[in-house]
């Protein structure tokens, strides 16, 4: 009794493989799973290790634990998060700890911090990424909640982290509450741009150039040696090289195009306009999504809507093309890394966080889906300028983007002009060019509001948040709206 570092619950994917992680590195873990069934299967197979206890009640769990206990629970998130805990809390004493790895909102892991501390325990609400192979070998964690609980869990979880070149570990403490899951929300909707980022790329180059797969994959391959280097680029390489067992023909030509989403990419969307943060490109990437769900509509209106095939020359030589789509794909990228940085220092303002920006970006360098060798760019313009309002106003990053702008530019009117649709591409391009305007049409926007709701304007001749108003059409009284950002 009382001989397992950590007891985890629910035996899925990600559950069973950070298990096999812990028992890896020397931990023995006590495992529960709702259908038990499953906890035999894996004790008896997979997981047949010293170091891996099978339970069948929680309460066996709780016994098989050292003090304080830690508990981590790999279930679905919502309400099956606050069924187990409601379930293990009367079993626990003061100081035990549960760990959340799931990818539960943010708003709940604050919550369940609050009140599991309110009954004497510690709760920590952490990010996992990295999917099934980062699980098993080393995943980027993303850990937040009750400060206190840190301590006792840090070992644990930075000894099963990825490690970087230098040995660090992709882990460290994010913030109070709700802090490590919204990092970790963040990154998903990183992730959900530049996953649309790179589909775009190839579906500009299958449609202009007529590349076949086998040729993108080699393009891409070229491409993550450079300033590309990520997972997601190696990935697509391995993707499009991958014949169909069935057909013999490239397997991405027979996969159906619409895409799913579990709902980080969608949170992240809803986070950015409930904080009026500019992060259009990360929104597009999941609107792209929901566009390609509507498989049976798109088919029926393309055979009655006009526009151009899709499948128009690219100009110039083919080789000068796939270079100014690489120089696209680099510019679009950080600007969707700018908006979720962007997003993430307006959130540490309105929760009250003391984020390490530079270390987040660290955390995400091993183990987890975005991990790109362009995040150690990231990690210098934050050490180089600590206030840092935007990684657009960084030297690498202006000077990066600078480069690749003409070539930037000149994808996006191809790609509009050939009728293949660019959402990610353009959306950043919009951001990039709204970013560096100092003057936008919003001075016509605000004056229809003060037209129609007496909703007030600034003066460009007076001091920020002096406000004013006019009776445009002389029929209006001297009463003004006192909503001015509504």
């Amino acid at each position: 009794m009382n001989q397992a570092d950590m007891g985890l619950i629910g035996l899925a994917v990600m559950g069973e493989n950070l298990v096999l992680n812990m028992a890896r590195h020397d931990y023995t873990v006590a495992v529960y799973n709702r259908t038990t069934a499953r906890v035999d299967q894996f004790v008896s197979g997979r997981g047949a290790s010293s170091r891996i206890i099978g339970t069948h009640t929680l309460q066996e769990l709780v016994d098989q634990l050292k003090r304080p206990r830690r508990i981590m629970l790999m279930v679905r998130a919502g309400t099956a998060v606050d069924t187990v805990i409601d379930s293990l809390t009367p079993l626990l004493d003061e100081g035990d700890i549960i760990i959340d790895g799931g990818n539960s909102h943010y708003a709940d892991t604050a919550r369940r911090t609050t009140a599991l501390a309110n009954l004497g325990l510690l709760y920590v609400g952490t990010g996992v990424s990295g999917g099934e192979e980062g699980a098993l070998h080393g995943p980027s964690i993303m850990p937040g909640g009750n400060p206190q609980a840190w301590p006792h869990v840090r070992e644990i979880l930075q000894a099963i982290a990825a490690k970087v070149d230098d040995g660090t570990p992709c882990c460290d403490w994010v913030g109070e509450g709700g802090a490590g899951h919204y990092v970790k929300m963040i990154h998903n909707g990183i992730e959900y741009g530049d996953m649309q980022m790179i589909g775009e790329a190839y579906w500009l180059l299958r449609n202009l150039l007529e590349c076949s797969p086998a040729d993108l994959s080699q393009v891409f391959a070229d491409w993550n040696q450079g300033e590309l280097n990520s997972y997601l680029i190696q990935i697509t390489a391995d993707i499009l090289k991958t014949s169909d067992a069935q057909t013999g023909g490239p397997l991405i030509d027979v996969i159906l195009d619409t895409a799913g989403q579990k709902g980080t990419g969608k949170w992240t969307g809803i986070e950015a306009l409930q904080l009026g943060a500019p992060a259009p490109t990360l929104t597009e990437a999941v609107f792209a999504r929901c566009l390609s769900a509507l498989k049976e509509e798109r088919e029926a209106a393309a055979a009655v809507l006009a526009g151009p095939s899709g499948r128009a020359t690219a100009p110039g030589s083919p080789a000068a093309f796939v270079e100014d789509v690489r120089q696209a794909l680099y510019a679009a990228k950080i600007c969707s890394y700018a908006q979720g940085f962007q997003l993430l220092r307006m959130a540490a303002a309105e929760n009250g966080w003391s984020l390490d920006f530079g270390g987040i970006a660290l955390l995400w360098r091993g183990g987890c889906i975005i991990r790109a060798q362009f995040l150690g760019r990231i990690k210098a313009a934050y050490d180089d300028t600590p206030g840092l309002a935007n990684l657009l106003l960084a030297p690498y990053f202006r000077d990066a983007i600078q480069a690749a702008q003409p070539a930037w530019r000149r994808v996006v009117a191809t790609a509009a002009a050939s009728g293949v649709p660019v959402p990610a591409f353009s959306s950043a391009l919009a951001y990039y060019d709204g970013y560096r305007s100092a003057r936008l049409p919003a001075n016509l926007l605000q004056a229809q509001r003060d037209y129609f709701g007496a909703h007030q304007y600034e003066r460009v001749d007076r001091p920020r948040g002096e406000f004013f108003h006019t009776n445009w059409t002389g029929r209006g009284g001297s009463t003004a709206s006192t909503s001015y950002n509504q």
